[in-house]
């Protein structure tokens, strides 16, 4: 992994005194985001690079919203796990323009949203790490976007084993609006880089 990270970094575009980059690393459920992610890191702050990363399952909405909503289970997950337009307004339209964001972040234990402040400072590699972060609402707010392909069965038997055996949830709520998402968006062919992982 350490050698394609250091190609990478030599494709992505260059961070200048001054400027924040932002790079998206997309990629369907377990396919090796946080990964490659962690490995950028390490390598940029090698080079004094500061870096701002933020995992979209950070920033999901609780469960009432996006379960038993009448909706079916793969409408639920791709168009009610997120808010999309409160994140393209509080998160993606300000990553280049304001040095403090204030997020809601999501608490699985409590199962609700806290508002948290994150600090960007001005010369930084911003990186957003997550599922279906081509959509519409979210894709022009990238300078670069990264894809990583990975098949089906190859993700499905990275999952524990206990996960696994809920095959059905993954039927009816994952991998349906996976399918839609490949489908409607055609994230490897929008992509500036497609990684096979």
């Amino acid at each position: 992994m350490g050698v394609k990270i250091k190609n990478l970094l030599k494709i992505i575009p260059k961070v200048e005194p001054g400027q924040r980059v932002v790079i998206g690393v997309d990629g369907l459920s377990r396919s090796g985001k946080t990964t490659i992610v962690r490995e950028i890191e390490r390598h940029i702050q090698e080079k004094n690079i500061l870096s701002c990363v933020f995992h979209i399952d950070d920033y999901i909405v609780e469960r009432y919203r996006r379960y038993k909503t009448g909706n079916e289970e793969w409408y639920e997950y791709y168009k009610l796990q997120w808010d999309v337009e409160w994140l393209k307004d509080n998160l993606f339209k300000k990553l280049k323009e304001s040095n403090e964001l204030q997020l809601l972040t999501y608490d699985n234990s409590l199962d609700l949203q806290k508002l948290h402040t994150v600090k960007i400072p001005d010369t930084c590699l911003i990186i957003v790490e997550g599922v279906f972060l081509q959509r519409k609402e979210w894709r022009n707010y990238f300078d670069y976007m990264i894809f990583l392909d990975c098949v089906r069965k190859e993700r499905f038997n990275r999952e524990s084993v206990e996960t696994q055996n809920k095959i059905e949830k993954f039927e009816k709520r994952y991998w349906k609006a996976e399918d839609y998402y490949m489908e409607t968006v055609s994230p490897i062919e929008q992509a500036d880089l497609v990684i096979q992982n």
